[in-house]
């Protein structure tokens, strides 16, 4: 049989047509190659099988392993391939072996085979086309780029080699990129792809004229096109030239006034230069469209909320914006922002039926009943923030706002039992808040959990070391345990960071009059928390207490006394007043305000004491 034969029983056993032209540029690579055969016997020292006709017998195995090929069994195609130079040898075979190799990922072998096949004919470009493809597939972007150089050497005029090389440096040599992207504008002119690649590659090295310029050109070549125009304008809010992006935009819009993606540009072009009254011109035209989403136009809404928390000046626009929604739906979503806005006005009773209507028509959003749960909580109204979040956490037993601020209300309304084991689910919900760790822990310690709260205050400590507020909770907890040198050690640490925080200089000052130590000083304190608060009964008591240690009983009596007007009669106020009595002789007054004392705390061993014997 000769060739010509065997190449039409071979097309003839074909089943789809697709594989003519493949094989026919893998034959013309692999007959064009074929005088070279001593120098590759030489250079591989292969030996070749005694047959009657070695390239016949290697064209058979380079057709099989070329169907191989195309029907995905590249592992047959190999082994054909292989065999095929076992007949006869050229660059095509190579080529086609490489080929192979890198369709199953093995890029050694594609390699070694490429460079055979250009070794075999060096200016053949298909092999330098799939010795790059290996090399960029191997990430070996520096040698893949030597490569392509080489075939624009050969063929100046391949328009994807330009391409591929400068894909390869646009990452790691962007001016590179451009170099060949402008020699490719050379060989077909001005062209929409190229010109924003070269415009990209000049954003990304900051030379934000130049990327404007080859956006420009792209203009230039169709100018009338809105699409172009609006991708120029999205590049010019990326480098903050808004002067420019709000005049192309301004253009489009004034043509095409009903053009919505426009007029959203134009809109966030504003925002981006601060005029968001401006802004929300264009943006109330958009929620009154039909053809916008529900959703769309509550995100304009909670865009300008999100602004007006930072910038007071902006809520009545979101108000207004959100207001106009709620006029042609129901939605609860808008109700929580209208809600939330009306919280910001301070008008608390309009926030509280936006919240209301929110936790009657969207029952399972948990975020409704935090937002109304939070508002009566920050305005003191605990009794109903505890009936609402105990309807609440029925609902949502793992939420963890629900939990803490039911557990605060509770807490609020002395209800500290009922009120543990919610922050205790808070905590455990999250243990990296410190509102939660706190609240926990100032409960255990309420509780007589002393040893426990000054673990979690430890926990709160090590995320936020400098709270003065858990520092001053930890040496609270530390002095009712009686480690009087852990309790001063931490208060000591706590005026260094706020040396006129009243509470910290009250607490300290109380617990060093105590123990009659360092009077003047202690003195000295209470007047910081005193110039605080003048009327702060706790403050009032110190100080007279200090002044009961000073042995100044008149006037510690005119201040233990300033503390019971301003707040009203408690155990330790009047223990404390029944001993300045005491120490003035007035025995019988003395022991009257103990036992109204002991009647308030009939638990109070010192109280027992005191009534039992008549001293102190």
């Amino acid at each position: 049989m000769d060739r010509d034969e065997f190449h039409l029983t071979l097309i003839r056993n074909f089943k789809q047509m697709k594989y003519l032209l493949h094989i026919a540029i893998l034959i013309s690579l692999l007959v064009g190659c074929s005088g070279t055969k001593e120098v590759h016997q030489a250079t591989t020292n292969k030996q070749f099988e005694e047959v009657d006709n070695p390239k016949e017998k290697a064209l058979e195995h380079f057709l099989n392993g070329s169907i191989a090929e195309q029907e995905g069994d590249y592992q047959t195609a190999v082994l054909e391939y292989q065999n095929a130079l076992k007949y006869d040898i050229s660059g095509g075979i190579y080529y086609a072996l490489a080929k192979s190799y890198l369709a199953n990922n093995k890029l050694s072998n594609a390699l070694q085979n490429i460079r055979l096949a250009v070794e075999d004919d060096p200016k053949e470009t298909e092999y330098y086309n799939l010795m790059a493809d290996i090399f960029i597939t191997a990430r070996e972007n520096d040698s893949a780029a030597v490569v392509l150089e080489k075939l624009i050497e050969l063929d100046s005029t391949d328009v994807n080699t330009y391409y591929k090389l400068a894909r390869v440096y646009e990452n790691s040599k962007p001016l590179e990129a451009i170099r060949i992207y402008e020699q490719l504008i050379k060989v077909i002119g001005p062209e929409w792809n190229i010109l924003i690649r070269v415009a990209e590659s000049y954003e990304k090295l900051g030379y934000n004229e130049e990327a404007a310029n080859s956006l420009e050109k792209l203009l230039a070549i169709d100018p009338s096109n809105v699409a172009l125009q609006k991708l120029i304008i999205e590049f010019y809010q990326r480098t903050e030239n808004y002067d420019a992006a709000l005049i192309m935009v301004n253009d489009i819009v004034e043509s095409t006034p009903d053009d919505l993606d426009a007029r959203e540009k134009k809109a966030q072009i504003l925002i981006q230069m601060g005029e968001w009254e401006a802004a929300s011109e264009e943006y109330n035209f958009l929620i009154q469209q039909e053809e916008i989403p529900l959703e769309s136009k509550i995100g304009i809404g909670a865009s300008f909320f999100a602004k007006a928390i930072s910038d007071s000046s902006v809520l009545p626009v979101a108000k207004d914006i959100f207001e106009t929604i709620d006029a042609d739906t129901n939605d609860w979503q808008v109700k929580l922002y209208l809600g939330a806005i009306a919280l910001s006005e301070s008008d608390d009773s309009t926030a509280i039926e936006y919240f209301k209507y929110v936790t009657e028509n969207a029952r399972y959003n948990s975020q409704a009943w935090i937002r109304l749960g939070g508002l009566y909580f920050d305005n003191q109204k605990y009794d109903e923030a505890e009936k609402l979040m105990r309807e609440a956490v029925e609902m949502f037993p793992n939420d963890f706002a629900v939990n803490l601020i039911l557990g605060l209300s509770l807490a609020q309304n002395t209800k500290t039992l009922d009120a543990e084991p919610y922050l205790l689910k808070a905590v455990q919900l999250n243990r990296n808040d410190l509102t939660a760790l706190s609240a926990y822990a100032f409960t255990l310690s309420r509780l007589g959990r002393e040893d426990e709260a000054i673990e979690y205050l430890k926990i709160a400590l090590k995320m936020d070391p400098d709270d003065v507020n858990l520092l001053g909770q930890l040496g609270l907890s530390y002095n009712n345990l009686k480690y009087m040198a852990e309790s001063d050690s931490v208060y000591e640490k706590a005026l260094e960071l706020e040396p006129d925080n009243a509470l910290i200089n009250n607490n300290y000052a109380y617990s060093l009059s105590e123990r009659a130590l360092q009077l003047e000083r202690a003195l000295k304190m209470v007047n910081i928390a005193l110039d605080a608060d003048s009327v702060n009964s706790s403050y009032l008591d110190t100080k007279g207490w200090i002044f009961y240690q000073l042995e100044e009983y008149d006037k510690a009596q005119e201040y233990i006394e300033k503390a019971i007007e301003a707040d009203g009669e408690n155990s330790v106020m009047l223990e404390h007043l029944g001993d300045i009595l005491f120490k003035k002789g007035k025995q019988s007054q003395a022991m009257e305000t103990w036992k109204k004392a002991l009647d308030m705390d009939s638990d109070s061993e010192t109280l027992i004491q005191k009534v039992e014997t008549g001293v102190i």
